[in-house]
């Protein structure tokens, strides 16, 4: 689905490192959420709602650290103080206690890639020098990457920012570590406010449609800003970017 009006008048677009947005672009936060609610809180709770009222509070939390009013803190310390939030709205406060809240937060760190992730990640990583850019702590990150085999050269992102995206510092440390300029890092996200950030700080974009990351339909299928590349798949930009098979491919 490569997007006619993407800027790819080169396929390698002399990049030498992609790094990647990962909730929601690589892995399927929703329905790994909802699992992890039912089977530690019970058949009686609407698993979905309560994982999308969990996200909900995301973007509010990082805004306190993004604005200074709150030191930079672990994306698994956010996502405790806004699990205890939503289990107190949800009236289910009194009835989770402190063992079952530490394990529901670590649903975070068993969350399923899509299907096409392992494997597109691994030949983009034939050609190009790969890394997650991602709000989430390294921990996280790790956790992630051995739950779906997923290699990286590296993990970057909001820890080794001390900062959170879409805070230009994310994405220019990245490229500082991979000791490259921003112009030859590609961002890939599959969230047009993250590729906009990123263009802002310099760095080339690539758009992976996940049109069912908030439910059937309800996630991105194209991107609402000018990207360098827009594709439906992992495997399709792997191909876009002129990345050969991988050792075991057919």
């Amino acid at each position: 689905m490569q997007d006619p009006g993407a800027r790819n008048d080169h396929p390698a677009f002399d990049i030498h490192a992609l790094v990647f947005d990962v909730f929601g672009t690589l892995v399927d936060w929703r329905t790994s959420v909802a699992r992890e609610v039912t089977r530690l809180l019970g058949p009686g709770v609407d698993a979905l709602a309560f994982a999308d009222a969990w996200r909900a509070e995301y973007q509010p939390s990082m805004e306190a650290v993004r604005s200074g009013a709150l030191p930079f803190s672990k994306l698994d310390v956010l996502h405790r103080l806004n699990l205890d939030r939503v289990l107190d709205r949800l009236g289910l406060g009194s009835s989770v206690d402190e063992t079952t809240r530490v394990e529901l937060n670590l649903a975070w760190h068993r969350l399923d890639a899509w299907p096409d992730v392992a494997e597109g990640l691994a030949r983009l990583r034939t050609r190009y020098r790969v890394a997650p850019c991602s709000n989430g702590n390294v921990a996280l990150m790790v956790d992630l990457a051995r739950r779906n085999g997923l290699v990286w050269d590296a993990i970057l992102g909001a820890e080794f920012a001390r900062d959170y995206k879409p805070k230009p510092v994310v994405y220019l440390s990245a490229a500082d570590a991979f000791a490259c300029a921003p112009g030859a890092v590609m961002m890939v996200a599959a969230h047009s406010s993250d590729l906009a950030a990123a263009a802002r700080a310099g760095l080339r974009t690539a758009f992976v449609g996940r049109p069912d990351e908030h439910g059937p339909g309800c996630g991105e299928a194209a991107a609402s800003v000018p990207v360098d590349v827009s594709v439906g798949s992992l495997m399709e930009l792997a191909e876009v970017l002129g990345c050969g098979e991988t050792a075991g491919g057919a």
